[in-house]
């Protein structure tokens, strides 16, 4: 039976021991006993090698070097093998370096016996991986390719395929049920010396060997997943593909994808060899399959290069004889413009750049070449797709005065720009031609403490709620009380305070709404992380764009029982969504709980608890001891109450909260409804903020007097808000009460905020949520929760 699998290691796949036991795992659980195996040479070995190599040239000491590579290796061999096989590798890596530093020593050493200084990464690799495997109990050797591969020497080695096929079956026939572990990178002439495969050498081989044996399947394992629809480091809703065509494989190869070389690709066509790009360090999660009959991708992959080489020449003839020669040469250009009959500019990456040069003075005399000169002042954007026309429309609408016209062939787009905006015009056309299937921009009200928090929790998560949505999710927008910054692009979540200070302006309300207007996404849902009641007064305005709201911002919850009901209206006539959980209980999810006992068909009869973190701070440190109003300016001191500590102390916020959670239930409310009896006296309410600090000692006596009556009692003092139906009156208050030593207020972390929800399913063991109830942190998650609920239901079908 033919042989169907060879899988290659790259050298990041070969870093340290660890890795090399992950390849072993993945060879024996996702291979067979007969497997061909590829490999590089492990970690940075090849690198170490090169530079021994410029040492000696530049008669540098090269002997430390030498010495920390094979230490390197003879760590790598005390780590994996059983001391038996650890001393055969010793004494084969103690010749090895002795014939390194016979090589290094030499006073004219030969570019052949370069090479050979380069090979000894890839056959220490093959050695060691053959070994592993068999102290595992599997039969497995070791080859070197420049026994298999035999090649004619040149710019690049020309493998001769008639013999290399014979060497190759032959090794076949003989191994039968062995694990085979060849090098990659080298080959050799028919006289033995050594030749290198040059860049990627070792992917090549790996398919050069696959086709040579009649393998089925190659499977390169790397340090990706496999071949995305752009850029994961660049485009954060980049896809893995699934399948890709080898013809646009070719074609995203050659126009620079850094997972595959061109050269890989070419010993699959006219093969039936197809081609897997597979993470080694996650083998079980999906990859992508390069097959000679696949299907278009799945979607259309964009791909840059931040600067090309741009070739611009006079000749004589036709364009497509040109073109065909350098097709021949292996130098098809990335794209070209044909300026005048008489004059045309050819792309070229800058590693291709000398080679193109070279055969444009070859073919200077049949093509009368002239007037050569090259830029380098272009990157390049291309869009790749078997499907390429469908998208030459979107594409174009992108391009700015700077960009080069659109090339197209069968299966890409190109475009040539200035460097500083290939980033940029990839992002876009990515997202208007291969992305998501709707872009969302977020605008943040409030660009403080929580929301800058926000922000940096919102760049943690973006990715994963991006590839959850399928779509994007943006910050399109930043507003402060005094300056704002609206942008059609996204907004770079890692710069956005620098950005801000340059590029924000003075705002006015209705000058922020007409920049929305022009924002190019489909849905816009806006952040209110304030405590203006002049941003809250225009939340109809936000609705009437159908713009979605997220408050962490209590005013709007708790205004005046019209205004909330016609914002709620405005809601229901449209397929609008506002949340607003960070604005009672930060990231306790106390109205999910409400909710979801509503949808489940229970009843709420009661609802209570310490809504302050601040409050239950204060009483769960008051011990009678220290005066009330020291521990207030203490917690002041400690940021814990805000500027004015009334603010805390008055109870207002508390009944704002209570006043939320009431209409959350059904309620039909207003603020005053809700008793409020503040902790403040009357005569210290008014008072300018420094009076009240020198009069604060004025609280003292009477919280004292309720914390010994309470104690006399065994109970506590706390401050509550409560809502009760008692008999079919409802009672809504705030104030100081005596609870029990075991009730659900009395022993908390101080701090926290407690929730207390009774009903028809929980009467006798109420339901309780507590937690942390504020807080930069919390509140923000509480915004990042709500948005991402918006999201979810603006995608849902």
């Amino acid at each position: 039976m033919a042989r169907c699998h060879l899988h290659k290691f790259g050298g990041s796949s070969l870093a340290d021991a660890d890795c090399y036991r992950r390849v072993a795992h993945i060879l024996l659980t996702h291979g067979h006993s007969d497997d061909l195996v590829v490999v590089s040479a492990a970690g940075k070995s090849t690198n170490f090698l090169f530079k021994l190599l410029s040492l000696k040239a530049t008669k540098q000491l090269w002997q430390e070097e030498l010495h920390n590579l094979i230490h390197y290796q003879q760590n790598l061999i005390e780590q994996l093998l059983s001391s038996g096989s650890a001393r055969s590798l010793r004494e084969r890596l103690s010749t090895d370096k002795a014939q390194l530093m016979s090589l290094l020593s030499l006073d004219n050493m030969n570019e052949y016996q370069s090479h050979q200084v380069v090979s000894f990464g890839e056959r220490w690799s093959a050695r060691l991986l053959a070994a592993l495997l068999r102290g595992s109990d599997v039969a497995a050797i070791d080859i070197d390719a420049r026994t298999l591969l035999i090649a004619d020497e040149g710019a690049v080695p020309q493998i001769q395929m008639s013999i290399s096929r014979r060497r190759v079956q032959d090794l076949l026939a003989d191994h039968p049920n062995e694990r085979i572990v060849i090098t990659g990178f080298i080959c050799a002439k028919a006289t033995g010396e050594t030749l290198l495969l040059g860049r990627n050498g070792s992917d090549y081989s790996a398919t050069l060997i696959a086709s040579l044996a009649d393998i089925e399947r190659v499977t390169i394992w790397t340090d990706v997943e496999g071949v995305f629809n752009a850029d994961p480091n660049k485009i954060n809703d980049a896809k893995l593909l699934n399948s890709l065509s080898l013809n646009e494989a070719d074609r995203l190869a050659h126009l620079g994808s850094p997972v595959l070389h061109n050269r890989t690709l070419q010993p699959l066509f006219n093969t039936q060899v197809s081609l897997a790009v597979r993470s080694s360090y996650a083998p079980h999660t999906d990859f992508t399959l390069i097959a000679p009959k696949s299907s278009s991708a799945s979607a259309p992959v964009v791909t840059n290069l931040s600067s090309v080489s741009l070739l611009n020449i006079r000749f004589k003839g036709r364009l497509s004889a040109l073109l065909n020669d350098f097709k021949r040469a292996e130098l098809a250009p990335l794209a070209y413009w044909l300026q005048t009959q008489d004059k045309v500019e050819l792309a070229f990456t800058h590693e291709n750049e000398k080679q193109a040069l070279v055969l444009l003075e070859r073919l200077s005399a049949a093509y009368l070449i002239t007037d050569v000169t090259v830029r380098t002042d272009f990157g390049l954007v291309a869009l790749v797709s078997a499907d390429a026309g469908l998208y030459r429309r979107g594409f174009a609408r992108l391009l700015s005065r700077d960009a080069k016209p659109l090339f197209n062939d069968e299966l890409s787009l190109v475009t040539l720009v200035p460097p500083s905006q290939v980033n940029l015009l990839t992002q876009k056309v990515h997202r208007r031609c291969a992305g998501p299937r709707k872009r969302i921009g977020v605008l943040l009200l409030g660009a403080g403490n929580i929301g800058s928090a926000w922000i940096d929790l919102f760049n943690q998560a973006q990715k994963t709620l991006n590839k959850e949505l399928e779509a994007s999710v943006e910050l399109i927008g930043l507003v402060s009380s005094k300056k704002a910054l609206i942008s059609n692009d996204e907004i770079d979540l890692n710069q956005w305070r620098s950005q801000f200070e340059k590029e924000a302006n003075a705002w006015k309300f209705d000058d922020l709404l007409t920049a929305l207007d022009v924002i190019e996404c489909d849905e816009l849902i806006a952040l209110d992380i304030s405590a203006s009641m002049e941003l809250t007064l225009r939340y109809a305005d936000f609705f009437a764009r159908g713009i979605h709201m997220v408050s962490a911002n209590k005013l709007a919850g708790s205004g005046p029982l019209s205004f909330y009901n016609e914002l709620k209206s405005q809601l229901g006539n449209r397929r609008l969504f506002w949340r607003y959980n960070a604005s009672c209980g930060a990231g306790l999810p106390v109205q999910h709980a409400l909710n979801d006992l509503h949808h489940s068909g229970d009843s709420i009869q009661a609802v209570g608890g310490i809504f302050s973190g601040t409050l239950c701070w204060l009483f769960e440190y008051f011990d009678g001891v220290k005066p009330f109003s020291e521990l207030v300016l203490e917690a002041k001191a400690l940021g814990l109450t805000e500027p004015d500590p009334r603010d805390d102390l008055s109870g207002r916020d508390m009944q704002r909260k209570l006043l939320i959670l009431a209409r959350e239930i059904g309620l039909s409310l207003e603020l005053d409804d809700i008793t409020l009896h503040s902790l403040v006296p009357e005569t210290l309410a008014t008072l300018p903020l420094a009076q009240f600090i020198e009069r604060i000692s004025e609280l003292d006596a009477l919280i004292l007097q309720q914390f010994e009556a309470a104690k006399a009692q065994n109970q506590v003092l706390r401050y509550v808000a409560a809502l009760d139906d008692v008999d079919g009156q409802l009672k809504a208050e705030v104030s100081l009460q005596w609870v029990d030593v075991s009730h659900a207020y009395a022993n908390l972390t101080p701090g926290d905020n407690v929730f207390v929800i009774q009903s028809q399913f929980y009467q006798d063991n109420p339901l309780i949520i507590r937690g942390p109830g504020a807080g930069r942190e919390v509140t923000a998650a509480a915004v990042q929760s709500d948005l991402a609920h918006i999201c979810h239901d603006l995608l849902k079908e």
